[in-house]
């Protein structure tokens, strides 16, 4: 067996069926995600549209991608990942089927919002999804491999994308629109209800008289001394009937939120300010094309080798470099003025992207009590579309007021920033309790938690 074969080996074994499924079912989407990539160039080129007027579509579609995230987060946590997957993902094909043909600006602003918001809300219940079903020593490695089927079908997409457009822009939008709906096929027809559902349960003098344990036991007559003696019912108030307002407590996790919204927007650079400043140097928008696509080259070539190469260290240490890797890759801009020389910045922050974005999916996952891991990976989600939205608007203010060396210099110093305090953070710190994944019964209320081993320790 070649080095090869035994790392792919490693890498993908050991994971369950379901998670595989749910992995088939994101390269299938992203391999039909045609329309985000080329909508600018749909308005501009086919509809005769102003620039201006693509970027306030483009605004439009992240505002709606901020709601949907946390739309999506409690709907996960609410009504299940299963049917906020098929919900979500039907809305969205539908949702892209219709923009491609309306023509009236308002219905296109209105629309393109829409599918935003519905693309947007099927993330938290598909990452929560993950978590439900792998274990926390394996996260790291979900993620990545689902981060990787990400790239794969983004680097098809966009390269079949330009041959489909040719036939007609109309066919990008059912195209996507028909891979979305393959998508939620393959939902529904394999994966299961996978949301962490226990028993409320009602004690009289000691006893459990009704409903079902964390297990999804039916209970009858069980003694539980540690119980009051009048009939009640207990419910855990770190797992269950947690609300958004909340999520918005946890300092810990919300720290983490605003860390992630300060790389995040340095990493937005890459969509907007990284593009003006090669023109600025009298590169082309094809040789921007290139230098681009060498991201999710890179990606599809080292994310399981890399994968494998970091597994040994904590999710602390792993934050911390990639951090560091993307800062400082966005801060080596500062030098480039050749097309070689923009590449292997790329490259730098690249192999950031690649080590961070499966460690701090991972990260949410194991801070976020079971039940409400839909809700907080909405928020984790929405701090990247806040990114989306301030990065490249505060890096092209600054390219204009204060030039290149404020933009890439500042990306350095943020990034840094960002990667010592996921370090400071996450180091040593338990993570949350993991809770037993149980069917849902009917009529069955959650919470009464059944007893778990000591928490995980993340990071360190």
């Amino acid at each position: 067996m070649t080095a090869f074969s035994r790392a792919v080996r490693e890498t993908v074994s050991g994971l369950p069926r379901q998670f595989w499924w749910l992995w088939t079912s994101t390269l299938v989407n992203r391999l039909g995600g045609f329309v985000v990539t080329f909508l600018a160039l749909y308005l501009t080129v086919q509809r005769g549209y102003s620039a201006s007027y693509a970027g306030l579509v483009a605004a439009l579609f992240g505002l709606g991608g901020a709601a949907g995230a946390v739309l999506g987060g409690v709907l996960a946590d609410r009504i299940g990942r299963r049917p906020t997957l098929l919900a979500t993902q039907l809305g969205a094909a539908a949702t892209t089927a219709v923009l491609g043909f309306v023509t009236n600006p308002l219905a296109i602003a209105a629309v393109a919002t829409l599918v935003g918001l519905t693309s947007s809300a099927s993330r938290p219940a598909l990452s929560a999804m993950i978590a439900d079903l792998v274990p926390p020593k394996d996260r790291v490695r979900a993620f990545s491999l689902n981060y990787w089927a990400i790239n794969i079908g983004f680097g098809v997409s966009a390269a079949a994308a330009g041959f489909i457009a040719s036939e007609g822009y109309v066919w990008l939008f059912v195209g996507d629109a028909l891979t979305t709906v393959l998508c939620a096929l393959v939902v529904y027809v394999k994966a299961q209800e996978t949301l962490p559902v226990t028993a409320k349960v009602t004690y009289v003098s000691g006893k459990a008289v009704s409903g079902t344990t964390a297990s999804g036991k039916a209970v009858s007559g069980t003694t539980a001394k540690s119980r009051p003696r009048k009939a009640t019912s207990r419910r855990d108030p770190d797992s269950t009937d947690i609300r958004l307002s909340d999520v918005l407590r946890d300092q810990r996790f919300m720290a983490l939120v605003g860390l992630t919204f300060l790389l995040g927007s340095v990493m937005n650079q890459a969509n907007s300010t990284l593009a003006v400043d090669m023109g600025a140097h009298g590169l082309s928008a094809r040789q921007f094309g290139v230098v681009i696509a060498i991201n999710g080259l890179v990606i599809v070539l080292l994310q399981i080798p890399v994968t494998r190469l970091v597994r040994r260290y904590g999710n602390a240490a792993l934050l911390g470099v990639g951090s560091l890797l993307m800062a400082w890759g966005f801060g080596l801009t500062v030098l480039a003025g050749s097309v070689a020389l923009y590449s292997l910045t790329v490259v730098v922050w690249t192999l950031g992207e690649i080590v961070h974005a499966p460690a701090s999916m991972s990260v949410v996952a194991d801070l976020a009590p079971a039940t409400a891991r839909g809700r907080y990976q909405g928020m984790y989600t929405l701090s990247w579309s806040a990114a989306a939205f301030a990065g490249p608007l505060v890096g092209g203010v600054t390219l204009d007021q204060l030039g290149r060396n404020t933009v890439w210099l500042g990306c350095a110093v943020l990034g840094t920033l960002a990667g010592a305090g996921y370090y400071l953070l996450l180091r040593g710190r338990p993570a949350a309790p993991v809770l037993p994944t149980a069917p849902v019964a009917a009529g069955v209320e959650a919470q009464a938690p059944a007893p778990h081993d000591a928490p995980e320790q993340v990071g360190g």
